[in-house]
């Protein structure tokens, strides 16, 4: 299949911003590895004019996609997590394609996962259980279980790729299985919720007591992100400020979430000044040490 496909990636590998390609055969009938396409091709530019281009082509009786992809675009999907197949591709690929070894560092970068990034990376997903946490902790008091039971399943998902963060690994698309040898104990939260003989209430009820201890034991470590780029300069930010800086925005809709929610738990205080409406202040936040 690989031959087939050679003069598509070859006019792609003679262009001087491309940095590598990979292939990713399917291996079984069903494959959501590669969408249940016969092979993709995943091809990294320097070039971020169009960020991700998908092409799809047959032939012979088989599917193949082409994805071209930008080198930023891959370290936000790698940051963010929002390609959940993109670290699968990296690591099982076979590169047919590597300019000045651009994809043996990419691989290494993954296999290492930097103490930096990861701290980066565990801040963002600690947002993401916060927000989904909150939704379904208000969806719950106010007796809505079914909604509740959605966003208190994506908060474990959460919570799940947030423990195989912390022990140094990427999150897969089976994280569940990678979940079940790191930290057992989510493991059997995840399954009690799904096939528990309890009322549906009474097994959300106490998911919420359970991810309730999680974020307090976890909040310290995985805001230390944020907090320090807070602290990298002296004074207060607004609110507009931190969404604004570069260092947050993958943190994205969740940073307000998770700002109020370090708020409530003293790691963030609030400085109020006054506004030309009485009795108005506008909040301004600062990092505890």
């Amino acid at each position: 299949m690989e031959n087939l496909l050679r003069p598509i990636y070859q006019e792609r590998a003679s262009h001087p911003e491309t940095l590598g390609v990979i292939v990713i055969e399917k291996t079984k009938p069903h494959h959501p590895l590669t969408d249940n396409f016969d092979v993709v091709l995943l091809i990294i530019v320097s070039n971020n004019e169009k960020p991700w281009l998908v092409k799809h082509y047959e032939f012979e009786d088989k599917r193949a996609a082409m994805h071209v992809v930008s080198e930023q675009q891959v370290h936000d999907w790698l940051l963010t997590g929002s390609h959940r197949r993109l670290v699968a591709w990296l690591v099982n690929g076979k590169i047919i394609f590597d300019r000045n070894e651009y994809i043996s560092g990419l691989k290494e970068r993954i296999r290492d996962f930097p103490a930096e990034e990861r701290t980066r990376k565990i801040g963002v997903e600690f947002a993401k259980l916060i927000r989904r946490y909150m939704d379904g902790k208000e969806l719950f008091a106010s007796k809505q279980y079914m909604d509740a039971y959605n966003f208190i399943l994506h908060a474990l998902h959460h919570l799940a790729r947030l423990s195989v963060i912390e022990h140094g690994f990427h999150p897969e698309i089976t994280v569940w299985n990678q979940v079940k040898h790191i930290e057992p104990e989510i493991f059997k939260l995840y399954t009690e919720l799904l096939t528990g003989e309890d009322p549906l209430d009474k097994r959300l009820e106490l998911l919420l007591l359970a991810n309730d201890f999680s974020l307090s034991s976890k909040s310290f470590n995985a805001t230390l992100h944020i907090r320090k780029v807070m602290n990298e300069r002296e004074g207060v930010w607004t609110y507009q400020e931190l969404l604004e800086d570069d260092q947050l925005k993958e943190y994205g809709i969740d940073l307000g979430a998770l700002l109020e929610y370090m708020v409530e738990k003293e790691l963030v205080e609030v400085l109020l000044s006054e506004t030309k409406g009485e009795g108005i202040y506008s909040r301004q936040y600062r990092a505890k040490s």
